[in-house]
């Protein structure tokens, strides 16, 4: 299945949302080049992730055929070191329902395969996931009470920062329109919308 068109005005509205932020936070915002704490550890991600970072890869196989085979490399080697551990169906790369709790503790000190370890830099940093576009400016998540009002950024983000202003940088998030796009994929792919995690969305 093909990427669906609204991608793009995702992404545009996400990047601008985070360049607001990042305005606004000014030197309380550190990520950087080379700052690469965030890309350790797996963690899931949704079909529309898939989707893009597959296109991703196509787009490097013209442009940039070699980084293109570095980053397949690097994912297979993982999927070769995790997948005994995989907390799913390590053939398909799809994430079990009901493992996570096995999946909070699943190779926790694995770098992402998108990761170049030469450079610090991402690979795909253009395609990377909605995980990864909004982890460091404050953003609303859910605090395990229902109610999604809880607000958190990257811990070494904000330092000094009081309460005011963090929630003065909060980065807006348009889940609404992410949602509608993962329903078009899975009423155009017999309903399926599984999660997996980076590696195996490089190599399939």
């Amino acid at each position: 299945m093909r990427l669906p068109a609204g991608d793009s005005e995702l992404v545009q509205i996400v990047d601008a949302s985070l360049a607001d932020a990042a305005r606004l936070s000014g030197e309380w915002l550190v990520c950087r080049l080379g700052c690469t704490q965030c890309c350790y550890g797996a963690f899931a991600i949704n079909a529309l992730d898939v989707l893009r970072l597959r296109a991703g890869m196509e787009a490097l196989k013209s442009a940039e055929p070699d980084r293109s085979a570095g980053i397949l490399r690097r994912a297979q080697a993982w999927i070769a070191e995790y997948s005994p551990g995989f907390p799913g169906d390590a053939e398909t790369g799809l994430l079990g329902d009901s493992e996570q709790e096995q999946f909070d503790d699943f190779a926790n000190e694995a770098p992402c395969p998108a990761l170049d370890p030469a450079t610090g830099r991402c690979d795909v940093y253009a395609w990377r996931p909605m995980t990864c576009r909004v982890f460091g400016p404050p953003v609303r998540m859910d605090a395990g009470t229902g109610d999604g009002r809880a607000l958190g950024h990257c811990e070494l983000c904000f330092a000094g920062a009081s309460e005011s202003d963090v929630a003065r940088c909060e980065m807006p998030v348009p889940h609404e329109l992410e949602a509608r796009l993962l329903d078009e994929i899975a009423a155009n792919s017999t309903g399926a919308r599984g999660e997996t995690v980076v590696a195996f969305a490089l190599v399939r």
